[in-house]
């Protein structure tokens, strides 16, 4: 690691940089399947869903240069292979799986919201641990972008639970106040 004098001891900007190349793992492997369901959706909501992952994966690869740029920033160096982003992330690949579109926005529902619950433990251990406000300023917009995508794939799902009156299916099922 490069010395770098921006108020953080060497320990601060390692513990730092260690939560930063976890994200930048989910982001990639977050990328990697909004991708592949991108090309492999089919069905009557292909073109929805086609664009709607063409503009996840273009923010999540912004996010991606910018997560890496963040860790150069602090003297560091950002994963950068596919075994250290399988080593390092905490969602789950699904090799060899091809599911209907509903799974796969299901998948990506899931995995956007793994992402957020990380996130919310870096920007606490950013700003209370590491005292790191920059990078605990840098992963909240990061949640918030990630936040809004998981809506959007909810969303989706929720649609499919309508009945032609515009009345939920599961009503009865799903307890007032949980999503």
């Amino acid at each position: 690691m490069t010395k770098v004098n921006i108020g953080l001891t060497d320990e601060q900007r390692q513990g730092v940089i260690n939560l930063l190349n976890q994200d930048l793992a989910d982001f990639y492997l977050l990328l990697i399947k909004t991708k592949k369901y991108h090309w492999d959706v089919v069905g009557p909501q292909f073109r929805s869903l086609h664009q709607l992952w063409e503009e996840h994966y273009q923010t999540l690869t912004e996010n991606i240069d910018a997560c890496a740029e963040r860790v150069r920033t602090l003297g560091g160096y950002p994963a950068g292979t596919a075994q250290e982003f399988l080593n390092l992330s905490s969602i789950q690949e699904h090799a060899g799986d091809l599911p209907l579109a509903t799974e796969m926005v299901a998948r990506l529902v899931q995995d956007h919201e793994q992402i957020i619950r990380n996130l919310r433990e870096h920007i606490d251990q950013c700003a209370e641990q590491l005292h790191d406000a920059g990078t605990a300023d840098f992963l909240t917009g990061l949640m918030e972008q990630h936040e809004e995508m998981a809506w959007m794939l909810r969303s989706f799902i929720e649609g499919e639970d309508l009945k032609p009156s515009g009345q939920r299916e599961n009503a009865a099922k799903t307890p007032a106040g949980v999503n």
